[in-house]
């Protein structure tokens, strides 16, 4: 394709390991879109890339072992930036991306808003595995825990960075975690979070190749999320790239009915309702003396869980059921046998020993707990709002 003023700026990334089959073809369909187009390829052992793409006017980047698909777009970030790049899209060379839906990113570019550009892969379509969908729910509820955002495809790669802010940034993962890690930093960073509508094509599973890991890869990206949640948890601010306004909620103090409306409404979706709950229910089971409502608010505030209802969740795990049951849980984890003498000598006497097991115990009885409660809340708020629809369209 002749480029022109507006996309040469614009870049295109193919990162490949192993995908000898698809990989020419992918990269001619990019080459018809942009003028500017890399190849890095990451360690691949089944063809030399350089050879295999002759004929075409890509630049072929290549890393003598395999140092994961996050590192392979870091990489070529630092040779677009090199050459005067503002923009990269990132598409797989396995062909599940179409390279002519480049041009849905286009529009989203050339308006250079301070923003990650995430193809949202339509799943109306034949041979789209389980696991894909379960995968990018998985992916789509991690992220709004980490950031309040909501995506609907935030597992997707093909994806358009803007290489000012992503060069200022920060990342631990290299392989497939750094896409999830690249959405959360963004959005603590101030960048927004969009989406365009692209294609997927999945062949028939016999046919099917994928570099993805299952164990080893998914171990990656829990690790990833523990670490981004657990970030996000803490009461220092992020670094800034993009100034963000915000409203100032202490303000709606002086007006008591709008502060109330505020929190009932706030993340009311079955899934938010669902995790406000659980929230509320596992910090509930655990022994935080006489600052349970405390923590549940802190917790609520840094992930914006609806907070009037991950406080009043935690009513479920009030004395003497939910203590008493964790007690009794851990008091057999550590001898092996059931508390049996129930007196004031072995609750406040042995004060610390129990204390100790009520630890111990709602490391059993808080996930559990939460888990059952999230289910449920998530099942009626699903109805209800189905039900709500009903009633609306009748």
């Amino acid at each position: 394709m002749q480029g022109n003023n507006q996309t040469d700026c614009i870049w295109c990334v193919v990162p490949v390991y192993n995908n000898r089959a698809t990989v020419k073809d992918v990269v001619a369909g990019c080459c018809s879109v942009l003028r500017n187009v890399v190849v890095v390829d990451d360690g691949s052992t089944d063809a030399d890339l350089r050879a295999l793409l002759s004929d075409a006017k890509v630049v072929v980047l290549r890393h003598d072992k395999n140092l994961g698909k996050g590192r392979a777009i870091l990489t070529a970030a630092e040779y677009i930036t090199s050459r005067g790049g503002t923009w990269m899209i990132t598409i797989d060379g396995d062909g599940q991306h179409k390279p002519e839906d480049i041009k849905n990113f286009l529009p989203l570019l050339i308006d250079k808003d301070p923003a990650i550009i995430i193809g949202s892969r339509n799943f109306d379509t034949d041979n789209v595995p389980g696991k894909s969908r379960f995968g990018r729910r998985f992916a789509n509820f991690w992220l709004r825990v980490e950031t309040g955002m909501y995506v609907d495809d935030c597992q997707s790669g093909f994806r358009a960075y803007p290489l000012q802010y992503l060069n200022q940034m920060k990342f631990r993962g290299a392989h497939y975690d750094f896409e999830a890690e690249a959405l959360a930093r963004a959005a603590w960073a101030g960048l927004a979070l969009r989406t365009v509508l692209i294609s997927v094509y999945y062949p028939a599973p016999q046919k099917r190749v994928s570099s993805f890991r299952p164990f080893l890869d998914n171990l990656r990206l829990s690790h990833t999320h523990a670490m981004l949640v657990g970030r996000r948890l803490l009461p220092f601010p992020h670094k800034r790239l993009v100034s963000v306004r915000k409203d100032n909620k202490l303000t709606l103090l002086r007006h008591p009915g709008k502060f109330i409306k505020m929190l009932l409404k706030e993340n009311v979706t079955p899934g938010g309702l669902a995790s406000a709950a659980a929230g509320g229910v596992f910090l509930g089971a655990l022994p935080l003396l006489f600052a349970h409502t405390l923590v549940i608010l802190y917790v609520s505030n840094r992930l914006r869980l609806n907070k009037v209802v991950a406080v009043n969740a935690q009513h479920i795990c009030m004395p003497p059921f939910v203590p008493a049951l964790c007690i009794e849980v851990g008091y057999f984890l550590r001898w092996g046998h059931w508390l049996s003498d129930i007196s004031f000598a072995t609750v406040f006497r042995q004060f610390s020993d129990r204390l100790l097991e009520w630890f111990l115990g709602s490391l059993i009885v808080a996930p559990i707990a939460s888990v059952l409660v999230g289910g449920a809340v998530y099942l009626i708020a699903s109805v209800f709002r189905k039900s709500t629809a009903v009633k609306r369209n009748a």
